[in-house]
């Protein structure tokens, strides 16, 4: 029952939108309506600049990191983690509060993970830093960080559930990025 109740409270907390709620109260126009149109940190960033964005970024890791870590102090187990992590995830995605149009996952996903593990979401923050360090490119950075937390996921924590959410979430993050890859395909991501 208690598991439950946590799953859909990850949910509705990931359905909060950071980034419209921080553009709401810094007089800044809705992330949905400007720049990519994404409710995003990067989005926020083009339209509010690094304040907004940073922001912006610091609430949708928590809506990730928040429901899992208290979870986690609850003791429940490691599969009902990583249901409610999937959760918080697929509320960033598809907001109730928003019309189930949300933004596409990175952030979330790496409060996720650091609610699963600290070593884990680290490593995917050090893979991000480190790839945007060489391109210079967000979208690819995130790409790259995403798709390797299942390897990490496989090493650091050792649960097929946890595993199985971090594979869950990178696949719905690359299909909420495919109008980015196909930019990066053709040489035209900034």
């Amino acid at each position: 029952m208690l598991e439950g109740l946590f799953v859909l409270f990850a949910y509705l907390a990931g359905s909060v939108s950071s980034a419209i709620i921080v553009c709401r109260i810094m007089g800044l126009p809705d992330p949905r309506e400007q720049g990519s149109g994404n409710p995003g940190a990067t989005n926020v960033m083009r339209i509010g600049g690094k304040k907004a964005a940073g922001i912006t970024l610091l609430g949708d890791m928590l809506k990730g990191l928040l429901p899992v870590y208290l979870a986690k102090i609850l003791g429940m187990p490691v599969d009902a983690l990583a249901l409610i992590g999937l959760a918080a995830f697929l509320g960033h995605l598809y907001p109730v509060f928003f019309g189930f149009k949300g933004g596409k996952g990175v952030a979330t996903s790496v409060g996720v993970l650091l609610g699963f593990s600290w070593a884990l979401g680290f490593a995917v923050i050090a893979t991000w830093l480190l790839i945007y360090k060489i391109s210079k490119i967000s979208s690819l950075s995130a790409l790259i960080a995403s798709s390797l937390s299942s390897a990490y996921a496989w090493y650091i924590v050792e649960s097929p559930g946890l595993v199985g959410s971090c594979v869950l979430m990178t696949v719905l993050l690359l299909w909420r990025h495919k109008s980015n890859i196909q930019r990066l395909l053709a040489g035209e991501e900034s």
